[in-house]
């Protein structure tokens, strides 16, 4: 009877006063520290904005002589570019664009569309790809790897773990060929390209299919490894051991006193996972002709077009530094400030 008591007055008392401790931690130091971590990865961000100005002026050509038309003379080549600015200092270029960046305002393309609308049109795409896949990578990657941790040293445990490393190492580009192959040009299931309504959004759900799974399939193998070596760091702390002593179920251990450590980790591997899936997108969008930021980054760059690649990376930047501060704060919240 004793025996069957202890969890039962050992686990109840713990809950309430760590969540104690932790409401009654000033919320201050937390918001101070999250300050520092946005200033920091704003001027990193500011740091790598100045670099693709940098970068796109040592590209061959520019981006009057990428948009000219046949037949313009040399003349013309010339107006264009001070019409565009070209004829100035990239500093100076550089600054000009900086200065609008707090507004809103993220220049004008060498098409002479406002940067502003070419992003906002496609970025919500990219948003519901990314997005659709990055929720598909949490929830599979943490079945997954609770799934394998029930059984660990299992020979389920090692083909988990053994897969999630092979899916990992596959590009994004490469399966989203092999898709096409498999799935569009042998079966016919799904289409192999992206067809646009008249709100520039894909024309049906099953045109999704193929890029959010080029997109999930690597993550879930990085995030599902996460998810197993956190769980097993977990598995090691005394609170656990302890109810392994008390004879809970192997259900409730994993659920109740496993899996709420190993959040913050988690946590984490999502948020990088953030930025690996706009990366991707890249690629992925081109292949299947989605018309999401990816298009409208690869369009850029083969224009020489710096104010639309930094736009992009300027956006891009801002949602991964968010869910990279969202991921510190879950892990402050989690962990009562600990690091």
């Amino acid at each position: 009877m004793a025996g069957q008591l202890t969890p039962d007055t050992t686990t109840p008392t713990a809950s309430p006063l760590t969540a104690e401790r932790r409401l009654a931690r000033p919320p201050a130091p937390l918001l101070v520290r999250a300050g520092l971590v946005l200033l920091k990865r704003a001027a990193l961000l500011a740091a790598l904005l100045a670099l693709v100005f940098g970068t796109v002026e040592l590209l061959p050509g520019d981006a009057a002589k990428a948009t000219s038309e046949r037949g313009e003379t040399a003349a013309d080549l010339a107006a264009r570019r001070e019409l565009l600015g070209l004829d100035r200092p990239v500093l100076e270029r550089f600054w000009d664009w900086m200065t609008g960046l707090p507004t809103g305002d993220l220049g004008t393309s060498a098409r002479g569309e406002k940067v502003t609308d070419l992003v906002s049109g496609a970025f919500p795409n990219t948003l519901l790809l990314g997005g659709t896949a990055l929720l598909l990578t949490a929830v599979l990657s943490l079945a997954l790897g609770c799934w394998a941790g029930l059984r660990p040293g299992s020979r389920l445990d090692r083909a988990v773990s053994g897969t999630a490393t092979a899916v990992l190492a596959l590009p994004e580009f490469v399966l989203a060929v092999a898709l096409v192959l498999v799935l569009s040009l042998w079966t016919g299931w799904l289409p192999a390209v992206t067809l646009t309504d008249a709100g520039g959004s894909p024309a049906s759900w099953d045109m999704l299919v193929l890029p959010v799974l080029a997109l999930t399939v690597p993550q879930v193998g990085w995030n599902t490894r996460i998810v197993r070596a956190a769980l097993a760091d977990e598995a090691r702390a005394p609170h656990v051991e302890t109810a392994v002593l008390d004879g809970l179920p192997p259900r409730r251990i994993l659920t109740h006193h496993i899996l709420p450590g190993a959040l913050p980790a988690v946590a984490a591997g999502l948020a990088t996972s953030t930025g690996m899936l706009l990366g991707g997108a890249v690629a992925v969008e081109t292949i299947f002709n989605y018309p999401g930021i990816g298009s409208v980054l690869a369009s850029a760059v083969t224009d020489r077009d710096s104010p639309v690649i930094a736009g992009v990376t300027a956006l891009t930047g801002a949602v991964i530094t968010g869910m990279l501060l969202l991921a510190d704060l879950v892990r402050d919240l989690l962990t009562g400030g600990r690091r």
